[in-house]
């Protein structure tokens, strides 16, 4: 259908309407962005030989410590902590000290020296925001196997969005519950799409979806397709629905492609489809809509792509609008679902295209609002609903393929901008496929906040990166004095909210495993949930997944982590082995 336009006294943007031009080239979900092959994340390093992230770009001249990473609101009244993190714009370093009573006579250069060593502190301002230390770069272990926060000190708060269901086992160590192997393909495959249940762990495979024992691995369900599955939805019903993509045939090499037509909502607990769907619009003929991806949204399946978007009732899959043409060459390349159901709108010619963010009544594709992005913007990705968070490579000045300069804070009910805040690609780890709408990874939104992962940066141990989780207020954009610390050599970010708190997944060492954490929303206390184990097997299997291409679900003590794409067995001399799914769960 075509969508009315916005309400009266909105933000300007371009007329509703259809589909238009074709568009750049999507790439499939889960493809790497950089070449593989690559050492993986966690092993040791070379010492660096140039300067590090975050050093100072002018030498200081006061002593120095090692320096940490973090925020503050407000530059502290105390001297306090050791040099930081940070990339000044005009480095100031330091407290001078103060003169003792008494006329203003001089300190000695000795005195000086100690007062330097003591109490002397490094502020850097950088882009706006202060640095300032942590009590301890290592993660600050505690009693119960926690660990301090920024905003640590036992304090008997809760966080804005509540408490959460995720508490620590007796016994936090896991062991391998399952490992299976890569299946068997002949060209790059796409098995992107992983979900849990009280019963099943279900995950994608070749021309299926296969329901796994939690503890065995051994199938409960198979459910075969015509074609390989090209698209799902990481949001799920009370009742285990999900939406997925599907090609309607078989790949044929050496082409190995299908149109990725087909809509469904399946059933994970029955392995079942409960329906499938598929439509034509004015400008496709007889040619069924492609579409590139899928999300859910209460009583709604919504799908987009460079073909236009649709929308499916969830019960019965009856369409509730699909692509129109029209003058604007207008489509909805593609929606972010869960607590409320926004589009992606882009119109206009290829090369001068303009994006709009519409917040939609998800019965009636009505919009509520809309917000128009700034020039320079050529696909925006929808990182939250409600609240509205919107993130976009802004002119293309991200640089390092994150997909990712701008993270916008939008008022849902009314379109109008909050704040924009800017992400600098040298500083955070979030990652954003731009071309594509719902595929944001390493970074969530609760407790009104955006937390982030920062980039990793030289930790204290000689030879050992580290990094940290920090947050931005959404009504302000200022970052918040919230920071977690993955400690020496473990690298973190986020994976999920558990209501207030954080669920955050922390790549391990060479000789680690990694940890499952949960962060207080209020403290900002880590607190143990499961570690894997640092046998050497069991380390290499779980590092041979890339943190920027692997799903990884954790609930009730259980860690999966699985591939998003698959290829033809590497021909290495090593004989490494390659797995689809590990899965961990702690015995306590």
């Amino acid at each position: 259908m075509t969508q009315p336009p916005p309400p009266p006294n909105q933000p300007p943007g371009p007329p509703q309407g259809g589909f238009g031009a074709p568009q750049d080239p999507q790439g499939g979900y889960g493809a790497p962005q950089q070449p593989q092959g690559q050492p993986q994340y966690g092993y040791p390093q070379q010492p660096p030989t140039q300067p590090q992230y975050g050093y100072p770009q002018q030498p200081p001249t006061q002593p120095q410590g090692q320096p940490q990473y973090g925020y503050l609101q407000q530059p502290p009244t105390q001297p306090q902590g050791q040099p930081q993190y940070g990339y000044p714009t005009q480095p100031q370093y330091g407290y001078q000290p103060t003169p003792p009573p008494g006329g203003g006579k001089k300190l000695t250069t000795q005195m000086q020296i100690v007062i330097a060593a003591v109490v002397a502190v490094v502020l850097i301002v950088g882009g706006g925001v202060w640095y300032a230390a942590s009590d301890d770069d290592t993660g600050n272990e505690g009693k119960g196997g926690q660990t301090q926060g920024q905003n640590g000190g036992g304090q008997a708060k809760a966080a804005p969005d509540g408490p959460g269901k995720e508490k620590a086992p007796a016994n936090t160590q896991s062991k391998v519950s399952f490992q299976l192997p890569h299946p068997k393909v002949t060209d790059v495959t796409d098995v992107g799409g992983s979900w849990l249940t009280d019963k099943a762990y279900v995950k994608t495979g070749v021309n299926s979806i296969v329901g796994y024992d939690l503890a065995k691995g051994t199938p409960v369900w198979t459910l075969p397709l015509p074609g390989q599955v090209c698209a799902t939805s990481r949001h799920t019903t009370a009742d285990n629905k999900t939406a997925i993509v599907y090609e309607a045939a078989k790949r044929v090499p050496p082409r190995n492609y299908q149109p990725c037509t087909e809509v469904a909502v399946l059933d994970l607990i029955t392995g079942k489809l409960v329906w499938t769907k598929s439509v034509t619009s004015a400008s496709s003929g007889d040619d069924k809509v492609r579409f590139s991806e899928v999300t859910l949204s209460g009583a709604t399946v919504a799908a987009g792509g460079t073909d236009g978007g649709a929308a499916f009732d969830l019960a019965n899959g009856t369409p509730r609008w699909k692509p129109e043409a029209n003058a604007q060459n207008c489509r909805d390349m593609g929606y972010g679902g869960g607590a409320g159901l926004v589009a992606v709108r882009r119109c206009g010619p290829y090369d001068s295209a303009t994006v709009v963010i519409q917040s939609l009544n998800p019965t009636t594709g009505q919009p509520i609002s809309q917000f128009k992005m700034p020039a320079g913007v050529k696909y925006a990705s929808v990182v939250s609903t409600k609240p509205l968070v919107v993130a976009a490579d802004v002119g293309d000045t991200a640089g390092d393929g994150s997909g990712i300069s701008d993270f916008f804070s939008i008022d849902e009910k009314t379109g109008k901008l909050k704040v924009k805040i800017a992400a600098d690609a040298d500083r955070f780890a979030a990652r954003c496929r731009s071309t594509e709408v719902e595929t944001c990874t390493k970074v969530v939104v609760g407790n009104n906040r955006l937390y982030l992962p920062t980039e990793d940066h030289e930790g204290s141990g000689e030879y050992g990166d580290t990094n940290e989780i920090v947050s931005f207020d959404l009504t302000t954009g200022k970052p918040t004095s919230d920071k977690a610390d993955a400690g020496d050599r473990y690298s973190m970010f986020p994976l999920r909210m558990d209501g207030g708190n954080v669920i955050a997944y922390k790549t391990p060492p060479y000789d680690k495993g990694g940890q499952i954490v949960s962060i207080d929303g209020a403290t900002f206390q880590q607190t143990v949930l499961l570690e894997n184990p640092s046998d050497e097997a069991v380390r290499d299997a779980e590092s041979s997944f890339s943190s920027d291409y692997a799903e990884i679900l954790y609930a009730k003590g259980r860690m999966f982590i699985s591939e998003t794409m698959v290829s033809e067995p590497r021909k290495s001399s090593f004989d490494d082995k390659e797995y689809l799914i590990v899965a961990y769960a702690t015995s306590g």
